[in-house]
């Protein structure tokens, strides 16, 4: 009967004479639907930080981990953290690739922010790993480590180093002990001049190396360039005879600094510098390196040059815009291949532009997919021709440059290999012909995409303008890293140390396959903020890493190495525990062990106690840095959540009652709010509605 038939009915009574007061057609009942009454007890629980035993186990952390704008930004999932959690790590903006931009600065300016807005809310924070292989400013550390790339200056040389090259120092005057080492200029095959500061030096001229007086012509500026480096940290200066000022300060290394003296290190440093102000015709100078005892130092004599920056340059790059930062007129064609310039940054050593060419597939001949640029003029004929260039690929293939007539006849430079490095390459040939006028590059037997960077085509019978490439040694790249290491630590802890006590140092540097062994980035294709610290620092960057962040914070801090994967390979955590002993036995104090656990329905709830019984055994605080549980596309059915929901109860229940309350430091939620269709991993949906594992952890954060 529908609601016109009650009404019907009842009108019918009335007007027979019968009451229907005692009648109400809208007094029925209607139970619950089963799902409404469990969302409603879920709704009735506290917030999940009222649970925790503030008088048992006060400085128990409930924390969530979720990206810094989530905090930041005060909206509806910024005040949900506050109600739930003390605690909060962002997965995002404290991180190496964060802080340190491009050009190698640190911009703190949003991680203050956020810091100084947890101050105002009393919600306490852990910073993000400081060292880790990933989300770290790899192009700036890779930057680094490429080889010193040295170009000549294309005019002609005031200084006659043709004797020392053939290692005579007639001429010269030096100190005892100066000699000239036949492989110990750049690149490995040049020669060094050696001076050496004996251990009873007494005075900064008790180590020198004096140049023969050199004839110049007064009014004229003149560019002074060297190179030196040293075996240990140095120091040294340069004096002259026939300055004005023969003692001046001076900007060495081109930075706008002005001082005394430079220092020395085992990179080679370039010092570069003009002078103009000469009382005569002609003057001398003097490198003088008597400050400290025992040092080795190194002048490389191939690029010690002096020039005047007005005369006439002694070499013309037939290439015009070689280096492609003011475009480039190349043409091109073949097998629906692309070209054209990189964007900024994407140059020889992350910088400037390169040139690019897509081929997307091998051709028949090497000769079907070219790129072209045409001479101002024909070359000479019988004349020999250089051609140096950076390349590099996305994979390994061969490309083939020449210098082309219109008829096609030409003189090649060869085949030329690329790797997906960046290689200098350094070719000639011989014209045979009064009419090769286009530079021509062939890609048809080559699949992917070629960079070529700084090209240079020039005629051989021209002295200067050469580049000499310098590799880093092993030494040298270790020194590099431990420089960056060094400033990232002291400057992000040293700037944040009053806001935040407690951070992750080093976050997974065990290898997954081989726990004993620290992870490698040695033989993979990296991703772009992919970068190994150890594969250059080695077993003793943890050492380090404790040392400094102990160093640049505050002495009551506490400092964590954390690690993922534990519960599933039991060797892996026996392996944390064992490198934790090694960073003690050192002196790096480790106060406790994160333990990151990405967990689902099917993983082994007896695996996570046995690693809860390892960890505890160390005596160390011990957090869970990262717990979610992901039901990775499985459908949200209320069987499936419950299943969700005592996974999370599972471990919780097993950390308090494995772990001892002194050692426990707190639980931190990976995303507990779900922002993922796949994972769904949170105690609530992306409405902010509770799921079941919400009434679980409560519970159990309650028992």
């Amino acid at each position: 009967m529908n609601y016109k038939s009650i009404i019907g009915l009842c009108t019918a009574i009335v007007l027979a004479g019968t009451s229907c007061t005692d009648f109400d057609p809208f007094d029925f009942q209607v139970e619950k639907p089963e799902s409404i009454i469990l969302q409603e007890e879920l709704d009735s629980y506290a917030n999940l930080k009222t649970f925790l035993d503030t008088v048992g186990n006060p400085n128990f952390r409930l924390g969530a981990s979720m990206s810094m704008e989530s905090f930041a930004n005060r909206g509806v999932t910024f005040r949900l953290i506050n109600r739930n959690f003390n605690e909060y790590t962002p997965t995002n903006g404290m991180h190496h690739s964060s802080i340190v931009q491009d050009n190698g600065s640190f911009n703190m300016v949003n991680v203050m922010n956020f810091l100084n807005t947890a101050k105002e809310e009393n919600m306490k924070v852990v910073a993000s790993p400081l060292i880790w292989h990933q989300n770290q400013r790899a192009s700036v550390l890779n930057s680094a480590l490429s080889p010193l790339i040295v170009e000549s200056p294309a005019f002609a040389n005031e200084l006659n180093v043709q004797s020392l090259a053939s290692g005579s120092l007639n001429g010269w005057e030096h100190s005892f002990g100066t000699s000239v080492k036949a492989n110990e200029g750049m690149g490995g095959n040049a020669p060094a001049v050696n001076i050496v500061a004996s251990n009873n030096t007494s005075s900064p001229s008790s180590a020198r190396f004096k140049s023969p007086e050199i004839q110049i012509e007064q009014g004229k500026t003149y560019e002074f360039i060297a190179y030196v480096k040293s075996d240990v940290p140095g120091e040294g200066r340069i004096t002259f005879n026939g300055l004005s000022n023969n003692e001046p300060m001076i900007d060495w290394f081109s930075n706008g600094s002005t001082t005394e003296t430079f220092e020395t290190n085992l990179s080679w440093k370039e010092i570069r510098f003009r002078i103009n102000d000469f009382t005569g015709d002609t003057f001398s100078f003097q490198f003088e390196f008597g400050y400290q005892a025992g040092v080795s130092y190194f002048l490389d004599i191939n690029n010690l040059y002096l020039y005047d920056i007005n005369g006439n340059p002694i070499i013309s790059n037939l290439i015009s815009n070689g280096d492609f930062e003011s475009g480039g007129s190349w043409g091109g064609w073949g097998n629906n291949s692309q070209r054209g310039l990189t964007e900024q940054g994407q140059g020889l050593g992350n910088e400037g532009r390169a040139f690019f060419v897509t081929n997307p597939s091998k051709t028949g001949g090497f000769w079907e997919v070219q790129t072209l640029y045409q001479l101002a003029e024909p070359v000479k004929m019988n004349e020999t021709y250089n051609l140096s260039f950076w390349v590099k690929g996305t994979e390994e293939g061969i490309i083939r440059p020449e210098l082309q007539s219109p008829g096609f006849t030409s003189n090649g430079f060869g085949q030329i290999a690329v790797t997906r490095d960046w290689r200098f390459i350094n070719v000639s040939t011989t014209v045979t012909a009064d009419d090769r006028n286009r530079f021509i590059i062939s890609y048809g037997e080559f699949a992917g995409t070629v960079y070529i960077d700084n090209v240079v085509l020039s005629s051989a019978s021209l002295s200067g303008g050469s580049t000499t490439v310098v590799d880093r040694t092993p030494d040298e790249k270790s020194a590099i890293i431990t420089s960056h290491f060094t400033n990232w630590i002291s400057t992000f802890v040293g700037g944040t140390k009053d806001l935040v006590k407690s951070r992750y140092v080093l976050h997974e540097p065990l290898d997954n396959d081989n726990p004993n062994q620290l992870r490698t980035g040695v033989g993979r294709s990296l991703e772009a903020n992919e970068f190994y610290w150890q594969d250059y620092l080695g077993k003793d960057y943890g050492v380090l890493a404790f040392k400094l962040a102990r160093e640049y914070g505050n002495s009551d801090d506490l400092l964590f190495i954390s690690e993922s994967g534990m519960e599933t390979k039991l060797d892996k955590c026996r392996a944390l525990i064992d490198y934790v002993k090694y960073l003690d036995d050192n002196n790096a104090r480790v106060d406790g062990i994160g333990v990151r656990l990405q967990l689902d329905l099917n993983s082994s709830i007896i695996n996570i106690e046995s690693m809860f019984r390892l960890l505890a055994a160390t005596g160390k605080k011990i957090k869970i840095s990262g717990l979610d549980v992901r039901l990775n596309g499985t459908s949200p059915t209320h069987l499936v959540l419950n299943g969700q929901a005592d996974i999370y109860k599972s471990v919780i229940d097993l950390y308090k009652s494995i772990i001892p309350a002194s050692q426990q430091y707190g639980i931190t939620l990976t995303n507990p709010v779900d922002s993922n269709n796949i994972l769904r991993q949170g105690l609530w949906d992306e409405g902010l509605v509770r799921k079941p594992a919400y009434a679980t952890v409560a519970e159990s954060l309650k028992n």
